[in-house]
């Protein structure tokens, strides 16, 4: 089992804390195996067994519990003395009104209480409401190559590697399967379960077909700028006549289950952040291999995709670039640090370098400045850094 110490690392000083721990993540990112290697970590620190609660809501033997006055019984039946309980509830957003169950036995035990959840209402401003501010959040991505090649026991990377990681994404499960045919089957299950667990029956959404529309079109439309006039023209030839709002609710619906990820814009001159014409990423691009309706999907939106989830990764804020020429691909900042990155698949082609690093000329700050391709050669120039993309990838300290 592959040990994910970038995460548990940022956790383990909140072990034995009250705030509630929350990680939130696409479904089957690994958000389970993370509570485990907790788990673990405290029985090893001799954690007594009976002071640890772990209950999974998607387990059938837990089903009665996801009524929170239930799940309320249920633990503080097992909880016996005045000692430090450590409870673990998996995909708590099965509960309805969990926020009442958490608040309760954080108030009237001593606890230390850690949560998951595939919804992204996990990290929204109502829950902090909810639980007054006295939680700390983390969020669970897929696996990063990094991970991935640890996971494959790799000390290099291999082109075999990469282009397998391009095309069918991190989400750790999928490493069990080899044929191309079981990977697909095994992406397609994970997907039904979030169309039909986090966005059927949680959002009410009843026109599926529709819904996989929009996801298809945000899919062949990565890295570009969103547009309602464009997709309400796509769902036309598709026979499809659809309102602005229902569009956008829809896409919320995308986000809220975490299959993609809006990308606002950042004007880098007024320095302000901008509402109007986002992005959108994929969560893992093993999802939208599957559900991508052309041949090959475009790598050089790949790749792009790629960096941004790394940058999410690497802990960085990210936004797209507006400049007074143009724009910059990524604009990623985290407590004092920004830099910015342009991505290309690869910029040995003179006019493509051109592009690339002009980019740059309008920006006179002094923040580091980076075009991130797949070329092995260094073009670096004029003071922008030229980093491959693998490299790019294993570098924990960029």
């Amino acid at each position: 089992m592959l040990k994910r110490e970038l995460y548990l690392e940022k956790i383990r000083e909140f072990y034995d804390s009250d705030l509630v721990k929350i990680l939130v993540g696409i479904r089957r990112c690994g958000k389970s195996v993370i509570l485990e290697q907790i788990i673990d970590e405290l029985k090893n620190r001799g954690v007594d067994e009976k002071h640890i609660i772990y209950v999974n809501f998607e387990f059938i033997e837990f089903e009665s519990l996801t009524k929170y006055q239930e799940l309320n019984k249920y633990v503080k039946s097992r909880m016996q003395d005045g000692n430090l309980y450590y409870l673990f509830f998996d995909e708590i957003q099965n509960v309805e009104n969990f926020e009442k169950v958490i608040n309760s036995l954080r108030a009237s035990k001593k606890v230390s209480i850690f949560i998951t959840g595939s919804n992204s209402r996990l990290l929204s401003e109502e829950l902090s409401t909810i639980l007054s501010g006295r939680y700390v959040s983390f969020k669970i991505n897929p696996l990063s190559y990094k991970e991935v090649l640890s996971l494959q026991g790799s000390k290099e990377s291999t082109e075999e590697m990469f282009e397998n990681y391009m095309k069918w994404g991190g989400l750790p499960n999928r490493f069990e399967f080899k044929k191309e045919e079981s990977i697909k089957n095994y992406l397609y299950g994970v997907f039904d379960s979030i169309i039909l667990r986090d966005v059927v029956e949680r959002l009410k959404i009843r026109d599926t077909i529709l819904f996989n529309l929009i996801l298809q079109y945000i899919i062949d439309t990565i890295g570009r700028e969103f547009s309602a006039e464009n997709i309400i023209n796509f769902l036309k030839n598709e026979g499809r006549e659809v309102s602005t709002l229902t569009i956008y609710s829809y896409i919320d619906a995308l986000c809220k289950a975490l299959l993609i990820r809006k990308v606002y814009r950042y004007d880098i001159h007024g320095r302000a952040i901008l509402k109007t014409l986002n992005k959108y990423y994929v969560t893992d691009l093993g999802i939208a291999q599957i559900k991508n309706n052309k041949i090959e999907m475009n790598k050089s939106y790949v790749i792009e995709n790629i960096v941004y989830n790394e940058l999410i990764i690497k802990g960085y804020d990210v936004y797209t670039g507006k400049t007074k020429k143009g724009e910059i691909d990524f604009v990623a900042t985290k407590p004092n640090k920004k830099i910015y990155v342009q991505v290309a698949f690869c910029i040995s082609n003179e006019s493509t370098k051109n592009r690339e690093f002009g980019a740059y000329d309008v920006i006179n700050d002094n923040y580091p400045k980076y075009v991130i391709t797949l070329d092995k050669l260094d073009y670096e120039y004029n003071g922008i850094k030229h980093v491959n993309l693998i490299d790019f990838l294993l570098d924990d300290n960029f």
